[in-house]
């Protein structure tokens, strides 16, 4: 085993096929696979899993991977410390449903970066393929929530892949709105306020299954529903249509402005979200994802959450 090896399956992992890998790496796509095959061989296990829709870490490869990092950040350690070189560059993956926290934790990640050189990636995205990126370690981390009605599904398939979901905080539903609408100078709103104005929501894909809703109380049956992509749009829309969404009641000015506030939604439940996050269950997080992780706990505790320890 050579610790160029190591650094092919990162980067294999990284890119997520070894075509792409190879040409990153400026080798053959042949040769790298032959580089895979010899170490698989050697160790006695498989890395990778192939079929007709391309590769994917297996549970030893999971676990191989946490060590390869290591190795390969200590390796790199050593050429600091003895051959003068610059730091290395900083590695992180996060996926996550579309939380301002999240955003947020992730600024501060960077912002603590002490090398001249960081390749950091940011994914808000739909649930499943959150699930999907941390099981096949595209990401480190990925941030969703859980609650009664969804525990059951998404538990079963964090188990079926192996991943182990680690609780931060529970959040009571809150609504967002515009600043503008008449909903927000409410001290709260029942489901019956927002009957008449349009409900946004992130749309799930192939995946649109209620269990997979970013927004709680997803079996709800609303007048006007818009399905968007991304939180910008999202936001746009509450300010452009009066529009609402469900939300965790989390607000940050500095990315978020005024314009949108958070109002507590009063229903005949005591439905909670219980939001955090996951990582494979073999994996060795990076120094830069336990930062992550810190820096989210030191942000949810600002904004008034305790901490599930």
């Amino acid at each position: 085993m050579t610790l160029q090896q190591l650094k092919y399956i990162i980067k294999i992992v990284e890119f997520g096929s070894i075509t792409e890998a190879a040409k990153q790496l400026f080798i053959t796509q042949p040769s790298l696979s032959s580089a895979v095959k010899e170490l698989e061989k050697e160790l006695g296990i498989e890395i990778f899993s192939r079929s007709a829709k391309g590769i994917a870490l297996t549970v030893d490869g999971a676990e191989f991977l946490s060590y390869a990092r290591q190795v390969v950040e200590q390796a790199e350690l050593l050429e600091q410390r003895y051959k003068d070189k610059e730091p290395s560059r900083q590695l992180c993956s996060i996926s996550t449903q579309h939380y301002a926290f999240s955003v947020n934790a992730f600024v501060e990640l960077v912002r603590e970066c002490n090398t001249g050189e960081y390749e950091f990636t940011l994914r808000e995205t739909r649930t499943y393929d959150i699930i999907q990126d941390v099981k096949n370690m595209r990401s480190e981390i990925g941030i969703l929530y859980l609650n009664h009605f969804n525990e059951k599904v998404i538990s079963k398939l964090l188990k079926e892949n192996r991943l182990e979901f680690h609780p931060l905080f529970d959040a009571a539903p809150h609504v967002f709105v515009s600043s503008t609408n008449p909903l927000s100078a409410k001290g709260s709103v029942t489901l019956e306020d927002l009957r008449d104005y349009p409900c946004l929501s992130f749309e799930q894909g192939e995946f649109n299954s209620f269990y997979f809703s970013e927004e709680i109380l997803s079996t709800v049956y609303h007048k006007k529903s818009i399905h968007v992509s991304d939180r910008g749009t999202l936001f746009n829309l509450l300010i452009g249509l009066n529009g609402y969404t469900l939300s965790t009641g989390v607000l940050s000015p500095d990315l978020n402005g005024v314009d949108i506030v958070s109002v507590p939604l009063v229903t005949d439940t005591d439905e909670k979200m219980r939001i955090g996050w996951i990582v494979n269950s073999k994996a060795v997080l990076s120094n830069a994802a336990e930062s992550y992780i810190r820096h989210l706990k030191k942000l949810i505790e600002a904004y008034g959450f305790e901490i599930i320890q």
